[in-house]
C-alpha cells in the first residue's frame, strides 16, 4: 500500500467546508523543486497533493494535525488505492510559472476517501488529479499485510463507492475487469521487463511503506529504458494507478510492459508492477504520454 505521510506543504491557505469535505486552495511559484525536464514535476506533484489529502482528512475530523490512532492506540494512515490524472498539460509549465491547486475531498465509503485536485495557471486549465485512500492499519510482521480500519468520527459517505475511481480501484483490485482503456488485462504475455530495487533514503516514506510517487517513478524509469529514442521528453496527458500491495526495504519491484500503443505523437502503455521475490502485484499503471 501507499502511505499519504506529509512531505512538507504549499502553504496555509485551508478552508473548511462543512459536511461536504474541506476545501484547500493555494499557489506555487514554480521553480527547481517543482519542475523536471519536461515542465511541471509529476514526483512533486504528487507528492504535494498526497500531503494535502492528507491535511484534509485531519481536518475533516476536526484534528490540528493528522494523527489518527484505532481503538488500541496503534498509528492509522490513509493508503492510497488509486490514482487518476485527467488532462494533463504539465509540458507548457516552467520557471516562476504561478501554479494554482484547488483540492477537496468526500467519504465515499467507510473506510476510502476521494480528493479531487484542480490545477490551473495561465489563465486555463492544467489537469486534474483524484486520489482514493483507505485507513489502514500496519502489521507487525512487515509491508506485505495490512488491515482496513474506519474512523468513526468523520463525516457520513456523500457517494456510492461503486462510482467513480473507488469502484474502479475495487473491481481492478478483484480482478473483475477484463479490459481496461482497450488494454486487454487477460493477457498474460510481457514485452519487456525491468527490476527496481527502492532505495529506503528517496523511495519509502516516514511510515515505513514504498510511497505511491516511487511507483510512478518506476513505471517512468521503465518507459525510459524501453522508449529513450521515440520518447526522450514524453509528458503526462492521463494517467491511471491501482495499487495493491506493498513491499519491504531490500526487496525488488519488477516493472513489466504488458503492451504499448504509439502514433500521431503519443505513447500509450499498460505497465504491472510485481515483487520480484514472489510475482505479487503491487499495481497496474495506465498512461498516455505526449512524445
Amino acid at each position: 500500500m501507499n502511505l499519504a505521510v506529509p512531505p512538507g506543504g504549499l502553504g496555509n491557505a485551508l478552508a473548511i467546508g462543512a459536511g461536504t469535505g474541506s476545501l484547500f486552495e493555494d499557489t506555487a511559484q514554480l521553480g527547481m523543486p517543482q519542475l523536471c525536464l519536461g515542465g511541471l514535476s509529476e514526483a512533486w506533484l504528487l507528492k504535494e497533493l498526497g500531503h494535502r489529502h492528507w491535511m484534509l482528512l485531519a481536518r475533516l475530523a476536526g484534528h490540528a494535525a493528522p494523527d489518527f490512532r484505532d481503538v488500541d492506540g496503534a498509528p492509522v494512515y490513509a493508503a492510497f488505492c488509486a490514482l487518476s490524472i485527467r488532462d494533463a498539460a504539465f509540458g507548457v509549465l516552467g520557471e516562476n510559472d504561478r501554479l494554482t491547486l484547488h483540492s477537496d475531498l468526500m467519504r465515499v465509503s467507510r473506510t476510502q476517501f476521494l480528493s479531487r485536485h484542480r490545477l490551473t495557471a495561465k489563465g486555463r486549465a492544467m489537469g486534474t488529479v483524484e486520489l482514493v485512500s483507505t485507513f489502514i492499519r500496519r502489521s507487525a510482521t512487515g509491508n506485505h499485510a495490512v488491515a482496513r480500519v474506519a474512523i468513526e468520527t468523520l463525516p457520513p459517505p456523500l457517494a456510492s463507492p461503486a462510482a467513480g475511481l473507488a469502484g474502479l480501484a475495487a473491481d481492478m483490485r478483484a480482478e473483475r475487469m477484463d479490459t481496461y482503456k482497450d488494454f486487454d488485462l487477460r493477457r498474460r504475455t510481457t514485452t519487456e521487463a525491468v527490476e527496481i530495487e527502492p532505495c529506503p533514503a528517496q523511495d519509502f516514506n516516514g511510515a515505513g511503506f514504498l510511497y505511491f510517487p516511487s511507483f510512478i517513478a518506476f513505471v517512468d524509469r521503465a518507459e525510459w529504458q524501453f522508449e529513450t529514442c521515440r520518447a526522450p521528453r514524453a509528458t503526462t496527458i492521463h494517467r491511471d494507478v491501482f495499487f495493491y500491495g506493498n513491499v519491504d526495504p531490500g526487496e525488488k519491484v519488477r516493472v513489466s510492459r504488458h503492451d504499448t500503443r504509439r502514433g500521431e505523437g503519443r505513447l500509450a502503455h499498460h505497465c504491472r508492477l510485481e515483487r520480484a521475490s514472489d510475482g505479487v502485484r503491487l499495481a497496474d499503471a495506465f498512461t498516455l504520454r505526449r512524445v
